[in-house]
């Protein structure tokens, strides 16, 4: 009997840890392989999330003088406006802004303006401001040879400004106003009166209205987020650039220069209106002593009428 059970013990016991063994063993396994599979799916995450990036980032020339680089970054699952402001020194203005209009079609954009001052004895402070229009797909590697093929670049300012949520609430609405328009069609077959078809009708067009208004808005947005502005500003090598200096806060000092002048050009104006109307004054001033003096003397030479008597 005390064989039995010390066998039976001993027995129980290499059965539980061998369960034991194999629940962790089959445990660690799962975990190893749930690891990998996790691992195998983020990989292609984190390369399609590394892809955009990469292939958004683009890094141009914009030291000017001092020969440090800019990064553009584009946000390909955003609706942004782009607009960038170049100042480019050239050798000669005119090849310059060609070879500028070169570079835009070529890219799938085009010249929306261009503003050229040349003066022939002095050609050398020519200068010329060109508005592109660019598609953002090429937008940075456009920028890049704009800023290092003209000439020597003098300043760089770009801007990035996000309308997603914009252009979702006028997609939204150009959604809405279509589906109210499909529903007043319907109501306006079934009209039973000429008064409900007039109505109907006049509501109809109120929303055709609202919807060409908002599907402009939607094809300006469409364009403004298709295509980046840069306006490129060529100088000769004689040109001065233009400098923009940001607005000062009013002060005092600059309070009471601005009344002053301004006193001073209303007294001046109204010194200049009496000094106007002065000579017609003197005249009329005269005429009217002239015939004053007339009735004065008229006056006097009147015979005055004797006086009644008592019997008349």
């Amino acid at each position: 009997m005390a064989g039995l059970i010390i066998g039976s013990v001993l027995l129980g016991g290499g059965m539980f840890l061998a369960g034991c063994s194999a629940s962790s063993s089959s445990g660690a396994a799962g975990s190893d392989s749930a690891a990998k599979t996790a691992g195998e799916a983020a990989a292609p995450t984190a390369a399609a999330a590394a892809a955009p990036a990469a292939g958004g980032a683009v890094r141009g020339n914009s030291g000017g003088q001092a020969g440090t680089g800019t990064t553009v970054r584009l946000a390909p699952a955003a609706s942004i406006i782009y607009t960038a402001q170049l100042t480019v020194r050239a050798a000669r203005v005119g090849s310059a802004a060609v070879q500028a209009a070169q570079i835009a079609q070529g890219a799938g954009g085009y010249v929306s303006s261009e503003t050229t001052s040349a003066d022939p004895d002095h050609p050398s402070q020519a200068t010329a401001t060109i508005q592109l229009k660019i598609p953002v797909a090429s937008y940075p590697a456009t920028l890049g040879q704009l800023a290092s093929q003209l000439g020597r670049q003098l300043s760089l300012h770009q801007k990035a400004q996000d309308v997603t949520q914009q252009v979702a609430d006028v997609n939204s609405q150009v959604t809405s106003a279509e589906a109210a328009i499909a529903q007043l069609r319907t109501l306006l077959s079934h009209a039973g009166s000429v008064g409900d078809l007039l109505s109907v009708q006049n509501q109809i067009n109120q929303q055709e209205a609202n919807l060409e208004s908002m599907q402009a808005q939607q094809r300006a947005l469409s364009h403004e987020t298709s295509y980046a502005t840069v306006t490129l500003t060529l100088l000769g090598p004689k040109a001065k650039p233009l400098v923009h200096r940001p607005q000062a806060p009013p002060t005092l000092a600059g309070g009471l220069g601005a009344g002053w002048h301004a006193l001073r050009i209303v007294v001046s104006w109204t010194l200049a209106f009496l000094g106007a109307i002065a000579p017609f004054a003197a005249v009329l001033a005269v005429a009217g002593f002239a015939v004053y003096r007339g009735r004065r003397w008229l006056t006097r030479r009147r015979p005055t009428a004797e006086p009644a008597s008592p019997e008349s």
